[in-house]
């Protein structure tokens, strides 16, 4: 008996089945024998026979995912995809069932000699695995520019070594949690390396100007995670009851949402179609625009929308493979699909050659998904909602208090009247309400043991992005002027000069109070720290702009996509910069490139960015009509009630810090070793995670001392002193968002 019935898939586009299915099913077999994936040598480990091979059945796989490949392209795409599922299985027996971690180390180790960006591989192979990799590989990379190549070992390798995290889960028994499960993924899960081979079978390269501008990023996020929430569905039985595997969506939002196991499918369901939603959003609204900006040519665009329409293709008729494949569960899905435990070739619809049963199924899919997609415009806003009652928090840490608090609270209000923020036009703020707001709080908690100068120049910075956050929706909000606020971060990057003074005169409160804080806080650094603050401060001003879209469509953002773009209009990167750069040169920079340092600063930002949006509940959605907010998310996610959605942001919050915990005490010192650190790295390291506790302490400390969300203090506008309770305060009318570094 299955343990549950498959949903009901969102499929928008019908399936497509290759004309060059038999000749990559043959290829494909004599390939996987050459490769000695099948027929091994007596005593070497069989993991595949020639009927498993057949049953799984790759070649369909590719057919459909790659319906307009020529012949030879298929087949090595075929190919390529034989080697990956090869090597999962691989993995699988030699090390997840042995819990050999130091033997995984050293065979994923050998694996990047096989895939060199430039020149000849000089390495032996050993093993099936490096044979098909070398072979793959040589076959590959002539056609395709250094970019492309660079991009796809980085895929590759992630794919690859990122298995270590699942091998290291299932040696300490350990369930991620669902943000962690996401991220981790799509590495492991290898959709992002498939998406570059979507690339290489369509000839169609994204052009390099904007493989990594945030659209083509979403694109590749949302075409990841859909097809490995579909797998995670299709693949529950195997992976879970058969394999005692701990990497499967439906298992996680099972044991963290407290579900029955069909609950848990259907609710990874509608995630799986929230994130093809967003992939439709992107591809019809923000790709377009950034092909404008980078004034990409005809050439380049018609790369981009024909990967693109492989990325829908993939999605189809990766759907439409495991209905058919032996690997999966999908004997009550499609019954009839499956003969003699072999898959069938579908003969096509009447009419349309070519298409599979999908194509009956797109008009029941639309409309089944329908209700989801209008809920994310039916927003109410400001409507009465009243005081959000506080769960309990998991913060494990403590920190203390900069004997410089007083002074750095009268120093922020002179600093802040003299550059113009208090002026009565535009009539953001008053002194009242910066007071009010206490930002110096939050700064002497996140760094207790900063001097006078740097206490003030950390306040100043959380004071200049919130009160940026609060003027944009004034300033473009109120009349839907995405081009204005686009031309004005322009502007905005012309007062981060990484050489020389600024090249633009300040005209107001925001532009001077960037150059005087650029001016404080880059001169005294290194041109690679310089570049990377700068990089930091354009992160969190250039999200602005993405919630102004969404508030000029009342558009409730996608679960994933809000919380990795919350990142962002928290200012997170921008304050662990300060925290890194304090430390000095001894970290060397690959250390932040790893993934246990990602996955720890991403944790820390999570936490505080979730403990925000539960204090800023009613002054966002009753007072500033404001959509961004993830107890809002999760309501109109989940279809659920506030309470349950507190509680749920609740628990994401706690299994971070727990999540934090768990990389400090188990994952960092691992780093270490691999990179053969010194004593003098490993204690700046260890002083780096001291600041991130103090950061996350003090962020508590301040949403508990602040005045900032009590329901007097959001009652009271600059202007006029006092407005009735409930009345509008947001987009349109003088204040609104306000998130800024620390806080909304």
């Amino acid at each position: 008996m299955q343990p549950f019935t498959l949903p009901e898939f969102y499929v928008p586009y019908p399936a497509r089945l290759s004309p060059h299915l038999d000749i990559a099913r043959d290829h494909s077999r004599v390939w996987a024998r050459a490769m000695e994936m099948i027929d091994p040598p007596e005593g070497e480990l069989a993991i595949w026979t020639e009927q498993d091979l057949d049953a799984h059945d790759y070649a369909l796989l590719c057919a459909y995912t790659h319906p307009d490949a020529t012949a030879e392209r298929l087949n090595l795409i075929t190919d390529w995809y034989v080697w990956v599922f090869f090597f999962d299985d691989h993995f699988l027996e030699l090390f997840k069932r042995t819990h050999d971690m130091s033997g995984a180390r050293a065979y994923l180790d050998r694996l990047p000699a096989f895939m060199p960006v430039d020149g000849l591989i000089t390495e032996e192979p050993t093993n099936p695995v490096e044979r098909g990799l070398a072979d793959l590989w040589t076959r590959t990379v002539p056609d395709r520019s250094p970019a492309w190549r660079a991009r796809f070992v980085d895929s590759t390798r992630a794919l690859l070594d990122e298995s270590l995290w699942e091998l290291a889960n299932i040696n300490a028994d350990r369930l991620s949690n669902p943000i962690e499960y996401i991220e981790m993924r799509r590495k492991v899960g290898g959709a992002p390396w498939s998406a570059n081979l979507v690339e290489h079978a369509a000839d169609a390269e994204v052009p390099a100007a904007v493989a990594a501008s945030r659209p083509l990023q979403v694109l590749r996020d949302t075409f990841a995670d859909a097809v490995h929430l579909r797998n995670d569905l299709f693949s529950y039985e195997r992976e879970v009851t058969e394999e005692g595997e701990l990497s499967n969506g439906v298992l996680v939002v099972e044991r963290f949402l407290d579900l029955e196991t069909q609950e848990a499918a259907n609710a990874v369901n509608d995630l799986l179609t929230s994130r093809l939603h967003q992939f439709e959003h992107t591809a019809l609204t923000e790709v377009p625009a950034v092909l404008d900006e980078s004034g990409i040519d005809a050439a380049g665009r018609l790369a981009t929308f024909a990967y693109v329409k492989g990325l829908q293709d993939w999605q189809s008729g990766g759907h439409e493979w495991h209905l058919r494949s032996s690997r999966y569960m999908n004997q009550d899905a499609n019954p009839d699909l499956l003969a003699n435990g072999l898959p069938q070739t579908p003969p096509g619809l009447p009419g349309l050659p070519g298409l599979g049963t999908s194509a009956a199924q797109i008009v029941p899919s639309l409309l089944a998904t329908t209700p989801q997609r209008l809920r994310r415009h039916a927003n109410v806003p400001f409507r009465v909602v009243g005081p959000t009652r506080l769960p309990t928090f998991s913060m494990p840490f403590g920190t203390g208090q900069s004997p410089h608090l007083d002074a750095s609270r009268r120093e922020i209000v002179r600093w802040a009247a003299a550059i113009g923020m208090l002026d009565p036009i535009p009539g953001i703020w008053d002194e009242h309400k910066l007071i009010a707001f206490d930002f110096a709080l939050c700064s002497a908690g996140i760094h207790p043991d900063a001097s006078a100068a740097e206490l003030d120049l950390t306040t100043g910075w959380l004071t200049w992005g919130t009160y940026g956050d609060d003027l944009y929706p004034v300033i473009f909000g109120r009349t839907g002027d995405l081009a204005g606020a686009k031309l004005y971060n322009e502007r905005l990057r012309a007062f981060m000069p990484l050489d020389g003074p600024p090249t633009a005169v300040p005209m107001d409160a925001l532009e001077r109070g960037l150059a005087d804080l650029w001016a404080r806080t880059a001169g005294p650094m290194r041109p690679g720290e310089r570049a990377t603050f700068r990089r930091a401060v354009e992160v969190m001003i250039d999200s602005w702009l993405w919630e102004l879209a969404n508030q000029a469509n009342n558009r409730i953002p996608d679960p994933v996509d809000y919380i990795e773009m919350r990142r962002a209009t928290f200012g997170s990167d921008l304050t662990m910069a300060l925290c890194r750069i304090a430390q000095g040169p001894a970290i060397p920079p690959e250390v932040f490139q790893a993934r246990p340092m990602r996955s720890l600063e991403n944790a820390a930002a999570d936490y505080s960015c979730l403990l925000n949006d539960v204090f800023s509940y009613q002054k966002e959605i009753q007072f500033e009509g404001e959509i961004h907010n993830c107890v809002l998310v999760i309501e109109n996610f989940l279809d659920c009630s506030r309470e349950r959605a507190v509680q749920i942001v609740a628990d994401l919050m706690n299994a971070r810090i727990a999540q934090f915990q768990h990389i400090v005490a188990e994952e960092l010192p691992t780093l270490y070793d691999q990179l053969e650190l010194d004593e003098d790295a490993r204690e700046a390291l260890r002083g780096y995670v001291l600041e991130l506790q103090h950061w996350l302490a003090g962020i508590l400390r301040w949403h508990q001392g602040t005045h900032r969300y009590e329901e007097a203090e959001l009652r009271y506008h600059p202007a006029v002193g006092r407005r009735p309770f409930g009345t509008p305060t947001g987009i349109g009318t003088a204040t609104t968002d306000v998130r800024g570094l620390v806080a909304r």
